[in-house]
């Protein structure tokens, strides 16, 4: 796997050309490589807790929920908590379902002053497949990258 200096300049890049509010847009591989080799990255799961119940979790993930199930409605303490986890200058990789509820999660963060943050582009899950499942399809899961269910 290419070094951590080369996947954030390529995420950045990547950001750019997508025009992103954000750091940096990484592959769920990216994402991995660099919580191998860089101390100070974190991933942060933004999925609801059932989410994580029922289709399974990271290990060493931080786990703060954007929206709370059942009614899905926006945690109001998100960045609060993230605060509570990480430093400020830490590489924040955000993780959900596909990659939606984490370009929120980034593009907030940032805007709270949290300068190096990062959508894992196709999440947990990656989108669904011909038959309308997801888990096959791109994403975390999809890469075979370490995963536990409960």
């Amino acid at each position: 796997m290419e070094n951590a200096s080369k996947i954030l300049k390529k995420a950045h890049e990547r950001a750019e050309e997508m025009d992103l509010p954000y750091k940096g847009a990484l592959f769920p591989a990216e994402a991995f490589a660099l919580l191998q080799a860089t101390p100070n990255a974190k991933l942060i799961d933004v999925r609801c807790k059932a989410e994580l119940d029922w289709v399974g979790r990271i290990p060493g993930a931080i786990e703060v929920e954007l929206r709370t199930y059942p009614s899905m409605q926006p945690n109001p303490n998100f960045i609060d908590q993230v605060a509570e986890k990480v430093q400020q200058d830490d590489v924040i990789m955000f993780l959900c379902r596909s990659g939606g509820r984490s370009d929120y999660a980034a593009t907030i963060a940032t805007q709270s002053d949290f300068p190096n943050c990062y959508n894992i582009l196709e999440g947990f899950e990656g989108d669904k497949d011909e038959t309308g499942h997801r888990g096959r399809k791109g994403g975390w899961k999809a890469a075979d990258l370490p995963w536990v269910q409960s």
